[in-house]
């Protein structure tokens, strides 16, 4: 065998036993008679040590060797005198009696170390050197072993796991497909699908029952910390089932990752209606580690001459439990921050109550006892300090959503460390395109509407509620469904709603439709954001960091450079010239 043992499992029981390693050189260090070597691979890292008084060829040879080279020792293990408490294997070091070098290394472009002096494009261009660091290892062995117990919780729920095709048929709904030319079809094109939707729910007229699959999604669209042009999903579907079964059964597979993951036992989630989550936290994702839920002032605030509160559709605030003391410099950043093309409100008004009274910056308009009732609205006392925003509905809203998250985290009330699970449900089925003057479908359009909605579709299509859930842990959504239309007359009321015509429906989705007819049960499912779940779990805001060999914020891979052009004769073969690029 090249080894006996791994560099991360020797210690004082393996005392007087003669072992075997293999693994990269981590740093060396000479000290005139003793030469010592840290030895590393997945496991750990060992110390070698090499006498200069008996083994002086040995220890010259050692001397000679540089980082990342590969070795192949053999030696004692003993007692270490001076121990690092600090890694698994610092109470014992290896005598080492034979060295091979298996093979050399150039010196790295920057230090495999935890904390590495190497910036991201660089450390992506070698990735494979970044993967040795401990960061990046154990973020990868984490994804496996969550990958791991999904599968265990799958399994065990009767789930059954069906790969679905890659080469699949492009729809204009959504986000931008990927598209692959066909040789043996030319002039036609196969996409990439951005989810096995449409399998899933045939696997259920198929009567497979419960299908999940890990498994790889593409969308060509922007990119951020969150986003990667391939990304992967947890893709579930049941048959038979309600809202109410799914919500228990993936709320069960996430209690398991965090019991079996992190060791923590997750409380049953609480449920948010969609409305609920606009209307008191700005937005459909809430973070609710911390509550400063939004209140509104608009009908109390009226009629006294602030223009600014009397103009606005919408008048709101938070309440900053403690902040009272804030002072003018610490608000004016924060108006600042707020000001931000992103975020793009006006301004902030402020309310404080402290020892001297309660102060405000509109006391020309309002009166102590006035203010005082907004404190009641907002549910705050003696020391808090109340933040408002006016303006138009949605974008006050936004505003106030990002102001409530930025005072979570000025205040430490988001600790990483801390999981915040719900459901968020009844989203609208439907959303206006203002550009297009035709309706949207906010999920997709096989989600079902709530059955007591189904007769607003004609008469208010955008009162429409879908029956479609999110889970939300800590604000980011990390899995969402619905339950599918299996009707095929409601598809196809669905699909006139969406604009679609009934040849247009028929060929992007008639193959569905058709199978509809052979006896479709009612269904239901879910996708996880793998990666999200990953990055949550490892407490990184990118889920970058949790895939093996990710893309930069341009969709490039900067280690194979890809994307990359092809040879005019791979064009030919493809029917495709080179004019089509001009």
């Amino acid at each position: 065998m090249f080894r006996t043992h791994t560099c991360g499992e020797l210690n004082l029981s393996h005392v007087s036993q003669t072992v075997t390693l293999c693994g990269w050189v981590q740093r060396s260090r000479n000290l005139g008679g003793m030469t010592f070597i840290d030895l590393r691979d997945r496991y750990g890292i060992t110390q070698l040590t090499f006498n200069m008084e008996s083994h002086k060829t040995l220890c010259e040879q050692a001397r000679s060797i540089g980082r990342e080279y590969v070795l192949q020792v053999s030696g004692k293990v003993v007692e270490r005198e001076n121990k690092n408490l600090k890694i698994a294997t610092g109470e014992i070091e290896i005598m080492v009696e034979n060295l091979s070098v298996l093979n050399t290394a150039l010196t790295p472009p920057f230090t495999i170390e935890d904390e590495s002096d190497g910036g991201d494009e660089l450390r992506m261009k070698y990735r494979y050197l970044d993967i040795r660091r401990n960061p990046v290892k154990q973020a990868l062995l984490l994804r496996h072993c969550l990958a791991s117990e999904v599968r265990k919780y799958m399994n065990s729920q009767h789930f059954v796991e069906v790969e679905t095709p890659v080469l699949i048929k492009s729809t204009p709904e959504g986000a931008r497909d990927f598209v692959v030319p066909s040789r043996m079809n030319q002039g036609e094109f196969y996409a990439l699908p951005q989810s096995p939707q449409t399998f899933k729910q045939l696997l259920m007229v198929a009567g497979l029952d419960r299908y999940y699959q890990i498994v790889k999604c593409f969308r060509d669209e922007d990119l951020r910390a969150d986003r990667q042009p391939e990304f992967t999903q947890i893709d579930c579907e049941m048959s038979f089932v309600e809202q109410e079964d799914i919500l228990q059964t993936f709320e069960g597979l996430v209690k398991h990752l965090f019991k079996n993951i992190k060791e923590i036992v997750v409380p049953n989630m609480p449920r948010i209606t969609y409305a609920d989550a606009i209307k008191y936290y700005g937005n459909d994702k809430p973070d609710t580690r911390f509550d400063m839920k939004i209140f509104e002032l608009k009908d109390i605030v009226k009629g006294k001459n602030f223009k600014i509160f009397d103009d606005a559709p919408l008048v709101g605030g938070i309440c900053a439990t403690g902040c009272a003391l804030y002072t003018r410099k610490q608000i004016d950043e924060l108006t600042e921050w707020i000001k931000r093309p992103q975020i793009g409100a006006n301004g902030i008004i402020w309310v404080r109550w402290n020892n001297e009274g309660i102060k405000s910056s509109v006391d020309k308009f309002y009166n102590e006892k006035e203010l005082k009732k907004w404190f009641e609205i907002a549910g705050g006392k003696e020391g808090d300090l109340i933040l408002i925003l006016a303006g138009e509905e949605t974008k006050t809203r936004k505003a106030l959503s990002e102001l409530r998250l930025e005072m979570g985290s000025r205040l430490g009330l988001r600790d990483k460390n801390t999981f915040a699970c719900l459901w968020v449900t009844d989203f609208p089925l439907l959303e206006w395109n203002e550009e297009q003057k035709r309706w949207n479908a906010m999920h997709h359009p096989f989600t079902s509407p709530k059955p007591e909605d189904i007769e607003l579709l004609d008469k208010n299509p955008g009162g429409v509620r879908a029956n479609a859930y999110d889970m939300v842990i800590n604000g980011v959504e990390v899995g969402g469904g619905s339950i599918r239309i299996f009707n095929k007359e409601l598809q196809k009321k669905i699909f006139s709603v969406l604009g679609f015509t009934n040849e247009e429906a028929q060929a992007q989705f008639g193959f569905l439709m058709n199978a509809f007819e052979y006896g479709a049960p009612p269904h239901g499912g879910i996708a996880f954001g793998f990666d999200r779940l990953c990055s949550l779990f490892g407490g990184s805001d990118s889920i970058r960091d949790y895939i093996a060999f990710p893309k930069n914020n341009s969709g490039r891979d900067v280690m194979i450079d890809a994307p990359s052009g092809i040879s005019k004769e791979q064009l030919n073969e493809l029917g495709i010239t080179l004019k089509t690029f001009n």
